[in-house]
């Protein structure tokens, strides 16, 4: 650890502050900021969500793989927002989300590729660092090592020092997205959204199209056969309870849209949010999407969520509702009990119009 003391020395004696968040390997990185006297000025929080429940916890969501670049993403997108809830008095500009997931060498033979992520999130750009380390090649110990050289490294170099990654026989691939001044208004609540359609949207298609797939273009085809209006895909960046989206993973989705396609980014979380923020809209929304708007558990109280229901009507609110396989079985909206109050608004599109059961969860498990 003595060969960091110095570059973590000017760290700590940067503005800079961070929030850490590490699973599966990275403690040791941790260690050689904490070990170097003025950790204090620069570490606002540590987190080592190592057992699944754990994670899910801190996610608060369960991850599709538990050691993966879009798993890290989320870990630094949540530390970030910490780092901005612990600290209000410093400049977003100066505070830090950093996040490490891997998978190492342990006791036993482990399946699957030795490998480790690291992400670092600020108010202006996602790095993130991925290398894919030969098996058997290192002891865990080595393996660490390799990890602490790596975060100081990149770490270093967002607080605009140079301290060179190791020198290893395998691959280490970094890349940096940078937010677009739109992006950074809707973050610093400038703005409620922002969109690449001048025009105020009237059929919103919400979702986080993480992959976009052929089941929802149809769906949006039918969409608009059926209403005569021009959709626009609603992505929600910002959700109040869970991590926000890194710029990495914006640039990502909206990359997929063709050009002849409208998209906006949102803060609005929950339908209730979007039906204030888009009045007289038609929302093309899953069965299973609309079982969860009418499940009480989502809620403080009964009375709360007809609260929150009663919204559909103040602001004109219609539902285009597609039929989903919802645990090996499909259902549509003559499945759901809709309450009394706004049944009239949803309009049911049943399985013989339309049925896909592809599901983005699925093909992102598929494609690793």
């Amino acid at each position: 650890m003595k060969k960091y003391h110095n570059i973590v020395d000017k760290i700590h004696s940067s503005p800079y502050k961070l929030t850490f968040v590490s699973s599966g390997g990275g403690t040791n990185a941790i260690s050689a900021l904490l070990k170097v006297p003025g950790a204090s000025s620069t570490v606002l929080e540590s987190y080592i969500p190592y057992s699944k429940e754990s994670m899910d916890s801190f996610l608060n969501k369960k991850p599709d793989h538990y050691c993966s670049l879009d798993t890290c993403l989320s870990m630094a997108a949540n530390a970030f927002k910490k780092s901005k809830e612990l600290d209000a008095k410093t400049k977003t500009k100066y505070l830090i989300g950093i996040a490490v997931t891997a998978n190492l060498a342990t006791t036993y033979d482990k399946k699957g590729d030795h490998k480790f992520f690291i992400v670092i999130q600020t108010h202006e750009s996602t790095k993130y660092l991925e290398c894919f380390i030969d098996k058997g090649k290192r002891t865990r110990d080595e393996e660490e090592e390799l990890i602490t050289g790596c975060v100081i490294s990149i770490l270093a170099k967002s607080c605009g020092f140079n301290f060179d990654l190791p020198k290893i026989q395998e691959e280490i691939i970094i890349n940096e997205v940078i937010a677009e001044k739109p992006w950074k208004k809707l973050f610093n609540n400038k703005v409620g959204y922002i969109s690449n359609n001048k025009n105020n949207p009237e059929l919103i298609f919400p979702g986080s199209f993480n992959p976009l797939h052929e089941g929802h273009i149809k769906m949006k085809e039918l969409a608009e056969k059926k209403t005569g209006m021009h959709t626009t895909f609603e992505i929600c960046a910002k959700n109040a309870d869970k991590p926000p989206l890194t710029f990495y993973e914006i640039k990502r989705t909206i990359d997929q849209f063709q050009n002849d396609e409208s998209w906006m980014l949102t803060s609005a979380g929950r339908f209730s949010e979007k039906a204030e923020m888009f009045p007289n809209s038609v929302f093309i929304i899953g069965a299973d999407t609309l079982m969860r708007v009418f499940d009480e558990k989502f809620y403080k109280s009964y009375k709360d969520m007809m609260e929150h229901i009663q919204r559909f009507n103040d602001h004109n609110i219609n539902f285009l509702v597609f039929g989903r396989k919802v645990a090996k079985k499909f259902i549509s909206l003559k499945d759901i009990n809709v309450p009394e109050l706004i049944k009239d608004r949803c309009t049911g599109i049943e399985e013989d119009s339309f049925r896909d059961d592809i599901s983005s969860t699925e093909l992102r498990l598929t494609k690793n």
